[in-house]
C-alpha cells in the first residue's frame, strides 16, 4: 500500500473547511428568512388583536344603535318589493289590467291630448294668437308688397303656405302632437309600456300580432309615418305586413285624434259610436288579414324593466327629440301640400279631383263640400281633420253626419307622409294594395253607419 502524499492530505482538510463555509452561508438566508417570518407573525398578531379590540370597541355602540335601524330598512325594502309585485300582478292581469288602460286612455288620451291640448291650447293659438293676430298682418303685408294674385293665393290664400300649412302646423298640430309625445314618454319611463304588450299579448295573437306590436301601436297615436317605419322590430314579415294595414287603416295620428276628439267630445254618444265602429273595424280586419295571409304565428319574448317613477329630465328629453324630429318631417310636407293644392287648382286638377270624391261622399249622406275633408286628408291626415273642424264650426254637419264623417275619414287613406314610408319598408305594390282596399273600404263603412243609424233612428 502506497503512502498518501501530505499534499493531498491538506488539500482534503481545505476543502472540508470550504464546504463547511458554503453549508454555514446558504444556512444564513433561511434563518433570516425564519426570524423575519416570526417577526412578522408576531407583529401581524398584535396588529390584529390591537384592530381587533378598536374594532370591537368602535363597532359595539354602532351595532347596537343601528340594528333596529337596519331592520325597518329591511323590512321597508321587503315592502316595497312586495307592493311593486301588486302593481305588477294588477297591471298585466287580464281583467283588472282593463280598468287600469282605460284610466290611462281616458285622462291620458281624451282629457289631456283630446279635451285640453286640441281644445284649450288649439283654440287660443288658432282663433286668438293665429286668427287675431299673426294671419291678418302677415297677409296685409304680403299682399302690399306682391301684387300678383297667383303668389297671394299660394302664401296667404286659402290654402296657402303661411295661412294654413305654418298656422296648422303651429297653432293645430303641434300642441296636440307635442301633449301625446309626453304622455306617451311618462308611460314608457314608468315601464307600463312592456307590461301594456304582456296584457295585449293574448289579445293581439287573435289578429295575427304579438305582444311586441304593442309599441308601435302606441305610436301610431302620435305619428303613423313613425310607427309605420317602428314596425320593422317586428319579428316575422306577416306580422309587420298586418301592423302596417292597420296602421294606416284604423290607427289615427295624435292631430287626427285630438281634433276628433275635441269636436265628439260635445256628445258622448257620438263619441261611443265613433270608438265602438273604429275598435270593431280594427279588430275584423285584424282577425281576417291574420286568417288570410300566410305565415308563421309571430312569439313575444320581451324584457320586463322593473317599474319606477318618472324622471322629469327623460320625458322632457324623451318629448322634445320626438317633437323635433315631427315637426321637421311634418312642416315640409304641409307646405308641400299647399303647393301641390295650388297647382292642382290653377291647372283645375284639384276641382277634378273633388268632383270624383263627390261621389262616394254624397252616398254615404254627407254634403258635397264635404269632399274637400277626404283629399286634404289623402295629403295630410291632420289637413283633412282640419277640414272636419272647420265645418263643424260652421255648423254644416248634423250629428248623425259628424259622426259618419268622422268614422270616414279615421279609415281613410294614409297620408303622403305615411304612404312614402310604407313603399320604402314594404314595397310600391303593397303599398299600393294597401291604399286600394282601404279607400273603396272606408266609404262603404261610412255608407253601413249612415243607414244603421237612420235605421234605428238615432239622433245625435
Amino acid at each position: 500500500m502506497s503512502t498518501v502524499p501530505f499534499s493531498y492530505l491538506f488539500t482534503l482538510k481545505r476543502q472540508d473547511r470550504v464546504n463547511e463555509i458554503v453549508e454555514h452561508v446558504m444556512e444564513i438566508p433561511d434563518r433570516i428568512e425564519r426570524i423575519s417570518s416570526r417577526k412578522a407573525e408576531k407583529m401581524g398578531t398584535v396588529q390584529k388583536e390591537n384592530c381587533t379590540c378598536a374594532s370591537r370597541e368602535k363597532t359595539k355602540p354602532e351595532t347596537a344603535i343601528n340594528r333596529a335601524g337596519k331592520r325597518e330598512e329591511r323590512k321597508k325594502q321587503k315592502r316595497n318589493i312586495e307592493f311593486s309585485d301588486k302593481i305588477d300582478s294588477i297591471l298585466i292581469h287580464p281583467v283588472l289590467g282593463i280598468p287600469v288602460l282605460f284610466l290611462v286612455l281616458y285622462f291620458g288620451l281624451y282629457l289631456f291630448v283630446g279635451v285640453f291640448a286640441a281644445g284649450t291650447i288649439v283654440d287660443f293659438l288658432e282663433n286668438t294668437v293665429f286668427g287675431g293676430y299673426i294671419n291678418p298682418f302677415v297677409t296685409a303685408k304680403f299682399i302690399s308688397i306682391i301684387p300678383y294674385p297667383a303668389l297671394q293665393d299660394l302664401f296667404v290664400g286659402e290654402y296657402g303656405i303661411f295661412t294654413q300649412a305654418v298656422t296648422y302646423a303651429i297653432a293645430l298640430i303641434l300642441p296636440i302632437v307635442g301633449a301625446f309625445f309626453l304622455v306617451f314618454s311618462i308611460i314608457e319611463d314608468t315601464g307600463y309600456l312592456p307590461r301594456l304588450g304582456l296584457l295585449l299579448d293574448g289579445m293581439f295573437k287573435k289578429i295575427g300580432l304579438s305582444g311586441r306590436a304593442v309599441i308601435p301601436m302606441v305610436l301610431g297615436f302620435g305619428c303613423s309615418t313613425m310607427a309605420t317605419m317602428v314596425t320593422r322590430t317586428l319579428e316575422t314579415k306577416r306580422e309587420r305586413l298586418i301592423a302596417n294595414i292597420l296602421l294606416a287603416l284604423a290607427i289615427p295620428c295624435s292631430a287626427q285624434l285630438g281634433i276628433i276628439l275635441s269636436i265628439l267630445s260635445g256628445s258622448p254618444e257620438s263619441l261611443l259610436i265613433w270608438s265602438v265602429v273604429i275598435l270593431l273595424e280594427f279588430v275584423l280586419i285584424g282577425f281576417l288579414a291574420s286568417r288570410i295571409l300566410p305565415g308563421e304565428a309571430p312569439t313575444f319574448i320581451l324584457e320586463m324593466p322593473p317599474l319606477r317613477k318618472p324622471k322629469l329630465s327623460n320625458i322632457l328629453v324623451k318629448t322634445y327629440s320626438r317633437m323635433h324630429w315631427y315637426f321637421l318631417e311634418v312642416l315640409p310636407l304641409f307646405v308641400l301640400a299647399s303647393v301641390l293644392i295650388w297647382i292642382g287648382k290653377l291647372t283645375g286638377l284639384f276641382a277634378l279631383a273633388l268632383k270624383v270624391i263627390e261621389y262616394p261622399t254624397v252616398w254615404i249622406g254627407l254634403p258635397p263640400d264635404a269632399a274637400n275633408v277626404f283629399l286634404f286628408g289623402f295629403f295630410r291626415r291632420d289637413f283633412g281633420a282640419a277640414g272636419l273642424y272647420g265645418m263643424h264650426d260652421s255648423g254644416l254637419l248634423t250629428g248623425v253626419q259628424l259622426v259618419v264623417a268622422a268614422v270616414t275619414l279615421t279609415l281613410f287613406m294614409p297620408c303622403i307622409a305615411q304612404f312614402m314610408m310604407t313603399i320604402k319598408e314594404r314595397g310600391l305594390k303593397i303599398a299600393l294594395a294597401i291604399s286600394g282596399f282601404i279607400f273603396p273600404f272606408a266609404f262603404l263603412t261610412g255608407f253601413i253607419v249612415n243607414n244603421l243609424l237612420k235605421l234605428l233612428g238615432v239622433n245625435l
